[in-house]
């Protein structure tokens, strides 16, 4: 991922978009993932999005018997209240996202317009990769998810972004990621005075229309108030 730029899915709302919106998928998923989201988001007519879906590249993962799938980082070992990653691979995706800001700048949508999102590992990588940008982003969005290493998220990093809105949530019967982790992840970035929300859903590791329309909601709000 060395300064190339990750094969991504595009997908703009109207013409000339104003903002961009990049969105993370989960592990062994693709960039296609949450293409079908996009026209049930509800965004206003008037507000011409870019949303982009980058694609992982294909790694072997330590906790599936080495077996290679699109993922944005190891996981070497995983319980029900934590997950031991590879924080050199977190590093590495985290830059490659922080090239698709910039990237989208060179497009001429500038920082404070851009939304991060993802789901699971995507959501992790969302988390670090806006949290530790040098520039203020217009939101974060965490679905799903959990912080992936924390040692990452020193305070200096993290400043820039402190007064960027984050929105969390999580399903109630999460199998995969429990609700546990993103609820720590929750409290660890409130407790620090970070502007984040926590939805909870009655579902499991995937996502669901109420949620969608929420996501939609902060989309706009974010954009809406973001300076041009």
């Amino acid at each position: 991922m060395d300064n190339q730029l990750l094969d991504s899915i595009e997908l703009a709302t109207g013409e000339n978009p104003v903002a961009s919106v990049i969105w993370l998928h989960g592990l062994g998923a693709d960039g296609n993932d949450f293409v079908p989201v996009v026209p049930e988001l509800g965004l206003p007519a008037n507000l011409p999005v870019r949303f982009i879906f980058p694609n992982a590249p294909a790694i072997p993962i330590t906790c599936n018997n080495g077996y290679v799938m699109p993922g944005w980082y190891d996981i070497t070992h995983f319980d029900q209240i934590s997950r031991d990653v590879d924080a050199l691979g977190v590093v590495r995706s985290v830059q490659a996202i922080h090239q698709l800001i910039i990237n989208e700048n060179q497009r001429g949508i500038p920082t404070n317009r851009i939304v991060l999102a993802g789901f699971s590992q995507g959501g992790a990588i969302a988390y670090t990769a806006g949290l530790t940008y040098p520039e203020k982003l217009a939101g974060i969005i965490a679905l799903s998810t959990y912080i992936p290493a924390p040692e990452l998220l020193v305070a200096d990093s993290m400043q820039i972004n402190h007064a960027t809105p984050i929105f969390a949530a999580h399903g109630g019967m999460d199998p995969v990621v429990p609700i546990a982790l993103g609820k720590a992840a929750y409290e660890r970035l409130s407790a620090a005075g970070y502007p984040i929300s926590w939805q909870t859903y009655p579902m499991q590791h995937s996502v669901c229309m109420p949620e969608i329309v929420e996501i939609g909601q902060f989309i706009t709000n974010c954009l809406q108030v973001a300076p041009h």
